[in-house]
């Protein structure tokens, strides 16, 4: 199966291009306020993004219950009525934790599941992850994604390429952690065999030139208008722009990269005038000193 089949996912459209991990807006009573996130997904829509990503990492997804990621899922696609694809994510330690969110995902009209490795401290050889995946694929039946992001559950790229390769539901991997040298490896291996997907937030702009084709990561969900502008210049060969986009972005990248990453991506929407709202406790929010850090950076890159 070819890239352009495997980017087709399931449902809602082709996987290409920006597609902003969603943050999950909790109240100060650590519920969903479903209104705040419902509103963000028309706007980002709104802006032109190509997708959404829901209940992954910037959504604090291993917070999530089994119902909140089916509701939270369920709402964005409600919200987008087709007009972008819809990934969900699954953060669990278990295949049958896995399998159990898959299925009750599977009447939705979900693109792609985008599955991180378990987050149990240990590390799986090569087969006993090659299982993993296939036996959610086997079980659920619908398109995955593998979110390459543990640090101690990391698959290399050539056990990635085996697996896009070999179990036809795994459509591509969404390579984060930081490693440019892995996803340009992905590249060359894959071929067009599957999707590779960037997740390294403030290297987008060689990630998109070595032909990443699309970008799931937090500094979207910061700033999507920046990460588009970015996209599309280099999409179209203008490489001033891009370097631009790329140098501005790195920024912004510089304030928000912290353990509490997703409360300061929320920290970025508020200032913007968007519903970042709460992050679950016991994940702090940022200070007033690093607010003001986020702030100065956003000026300093006229997104305000």
């Amino acid at each position: 199966m070819t890239v352009e089949n495997r980017s087709r996912g399931s449902e809602g459209g082709v996987i290409r291009g920006i597609i902003p991990p969603m943050v999950t807006p909790f109240r100060e009573d650590d519920s969903v306020d479903f209104e705040a996130f419902r509103g963000e997904v028309d706007h980002l829509i709104g802006l032109g993004v190509h997708g959404l990503a829901v209940g992954g990492s910037t959504g604090e997804g291993h917070t999530l219950s089994d119902e909140e990621s089916l509701e939270l899922t369920r709402a964005a696609i409600d919200v987008s009525a087709g007009r972008v694809p819809i990934i969900a994510g699954i953060i669990v330690d278990s295949t049958q934790q896995a399998v159990k969110r898959g299925k009750a995902l599977k009447g939705l009209d979900v693109a792609a599941l985008q599955i991180t490795p378990v987050h149990y401290l240990f590390t799986p050889d090569e087969q006993a992850m090659y299982d993993f995946y296939s036996g959610i694929a086997s079980e659920v039946g619908i398109p995955i994604i593998i979110y390459n992001v543990v640090p101690w559950a990391y698959a290399t790229p050539s056990l990635l390429t085996k697996m896009i390769s070999e179990i036809d539901e795994v459509i591509g991997v969404k390579q984060s952690s930081g490693d440019m040298h892995a996803l340009a490896e992905l590249m060359i291996l894959l071929g067009d065999k599957g999707l590779v997907m960037a997740a390294v937030d403030d290297l987008l702009y060689p990630c998109f030139s070595l032909g990443s084709h699309a970008a799931i990561a937090a500094i979207l969900t910061a700033v999507p208008e920046l990460c588009l502008t970015l996209w599309n210049a280099v999409q179209e060969g203008r490489s001033i722009d891009a370097r631009d986009a790329h140098e501005k972005l790195l920024r912004i990248w510089l304030t928000i990269s912290a353990p509490n990453l997703p409360a300061r991506v929320k920290a970025a929407m508020d200032l913007q005038g968007r519903s970042g709202c709460l992050s679950r406790s016991p994940m702090p929010m940022p200070s007033k000193d690093e607010v003001a850090g986020i702030r100065a950076a956003l000026i300093e890159a006229e997104v305000l």
